[in-house]
Parts: C-alpha cells; structure tokens; sequence
C-alpha cells in the first residue's frame, strides 16, 4: 500500500481550500472579487501576516506564545504616547516601539527557560502583566491623528503599492529565507523537533529558545506599528484577539502545534484562508458572532489534523523497523 506524505498533503491542500473558498464567496456575492474588495483584503491583513510571521518563530520551535496581542497592546500605546503625548521624533518613536516589544518577548522567552513551566502557563501570565501595564501606563485614554510621517507607513505608495504591504513581502520573503537557508532557520527546526537530541547534537537549546521569543516579539512590534499606523488610533484594547487569529492561521497552514515543521507560505496562506473567510461571510451577510463560531471550528479541525499527522508519523517509525 503506498504511503500518503500527509505533510506535502496539508501544504497543497491549504491552498486549494483558499482556492475553493474564493470561487464559492465569488457566487455568493458579485462584490467578492472585485479589485477593490481583493486589495482590501490584503490591506487589512497585512499586520496578521508580519505577526504570524513572527509567532511562527516560537511555533516551529516548540513553544507557543499567547501574550502577542497584549504584547501589542502595551507596544501601541507607549509608541502613540511617544508621538502624541511627548512629541518625540516619529524615529525615535518607533525605535522605542520595536525596542519595547523585543524586550517583551525576549522576557517571555526567560520566563519560559529559566521557571521551566509550559510556555501555554507562562505566556497567559504574561498576557495579564502585559495588559495591565498597557492600561496603568495609558490610563484607560485613547491616542490618535498621529503625525503625517508616521502614517506614510499605510498611506505611502511605491508602485502604486502600499509601503505596508511592501514591508510584509520583505518580512515574509526573509523569514522564508532564515528557514530555507540559514543554519540558525535549521536549527530552530531542529529545536521544536526533538530538544534534546538537538542540544547533544551541539545547539545552544537555551539561548535558542530565548531568540526565537525575541524575534516574535521584534516583529509583533512591527506588526503594531502598522496596525496604529492603519487605524490612526489606538488604546489600551486594540492588539488582544490578534493571536487567536495568528495561531489559527499558522496551525491551518502547517506549522505543528507541537513545533519542528511548517513553511512560511503556508503561514500566509493560512491568514489569507481566515481573510477570505470573515470577508465573504460578512459580504453574505452573516455577523460576527457566526465568524466566531466558524473560527473556532476551523482551528479545532486544523488542531485535530496536526494531532493526526504526529500519530500517524508515529505508528509509521514503529512499524518501519520490523517492515
């Protein structure tokens, strides 16, 4: 009997499922693939993609991090604050926004190697301090008409294309690159497949885990400069949520829950699946509720597809050496 690659499986299939989704939302509404519509998409999208890029560092590693919207919430209002209540430098502003959200996850990663408690546990807790700073530090005040230079970060154009989608390709195109290429891509693939024959193979598994909480949290602050910059507000309660929509869209697209495998096309692919998703249920007339209800279905199904895929590839290495 020939053996199925569930892995090649899921990768193709997520695009055919992104594929089939369209055709159906295009019958179902005639202003679904409009141009407007289709770029609309992708414009709204654009700060998921560069944070999920950024989880997917932790994911594929082994770890899981649910604090990136709180994270984001405490990065949008001391960069906003920045700006708006300090007038510093739209520069410096956001050095300190990205600076900030490198310093939380690389705190995140710490916490995780030094306690020795499931990244699940740790990560909710730091959610919590997160979201109470963010609060304690913005007094609960909303901060917006940020300055014109700063907002040249979704208004300006290049090739009559957005410089927040040119900078998601870039962040996308990279991490792409670090994975395919680079031996530290490699090693955090290694990482997440097997810890221990990684750290006696040579990896340094302890300042390994604590990047990767760091680049996650360098590129959730990108992703939250985007996201104020698009809204030209923000508060203390914009950011939480994100995650939900970053782990569904990495699961859906591959990466295992419990680390070593996944690809970055797959990762965007998975976004876009979501996009598409709540984009066409609302032209269909369907409320947010019912999205919910439809998410949370689809991550169930994605989680139940990873679980089967590591049982299968299981049984497969027990059996292989009495074949």
């Amino acid at each position: 009997m020939p053996k199925i690659d569930l892995r090649g499986l899921q990768k193709y299939t997520v695009m055919f499922i992104l594929v089939i989704l369209m055709a159906l939302f295009a019958f179902s509404s005639p202003y679904f693939l409009t141009l407007r519509n289709l770029t609309n998409i992708i414009t709204q999208n654009t700060y998921f993609i560069i944070a999920a890029v950024g989880l997917s560092f932790v994911m594929i590693g082994g770890g899981i991090d649910l604090s990136v919207g709180y994270q984001m919430s405490l990065v949008g209002v001391v960069t906003a604050m920045s700006m708006v209540v300090y007038h510093l430098p739209v520069w410096l502003a956001i050095v300190i926004g990205i600076s900030l959200g490198t310093l939380l996850g690389l705190f995140n990663g710490i916490i995780v190697t030094k306690v020795r408690v499931f990244p699940l546990i740790v990560t909710i807790a730091t959610s919590t301090v997160f979201q109470g700073i963010s609060y304690i530090v913005s007094k609960a005040n909303t901060f917006r008409n940020y300055p014109a230079e700063f907002l040249l970060i979704t208004t300006g154009k290049f090739l009559n294309i957005s410089y927040d989608v040119w900078l998601t390709l870039l962040v996308v195109l990279f991490a792409a690159f670090v994975y395919a290429k680079t031996s530290f891509g490699w090693s955090v693939l290694a990482l997440g497949g097997n810890e221990e024959a990684s750290r006696l193979a040579g990896i340094k598994t302890t300042a390994l885990k604590i990047s990767v909480y760091a680049i996650c949290g360098f590129f959730v602050a990108i992703a939250t400069l985007v996201m104020i910059a698009k809204a030209n507000t923000t508060s203390s309660m914009f950011g939480p949520g994100t995650e939900f929509t970053c782990l569904t869209a990495a699961i859906v697209g591959g990466i295992s829950f419990v680390g070593g495998e996944g690809n970055i096309l797959g990762l965007v692919t998975g976004v876009f699946i979501l996009a598409v998703l709540g984009n066409g249920m609302q032209l269909a007339g369907l409320g947010t509720y019912a999205q919910y209800i439809v998410k949370g279905l689809i991550l169930l199904g994605a989680v139940t597809f990873d679980e089967y895929q590591k049982s299968h590839r299981g049984r497969a290495r027990r059996i292989a050496p009495a074949a």
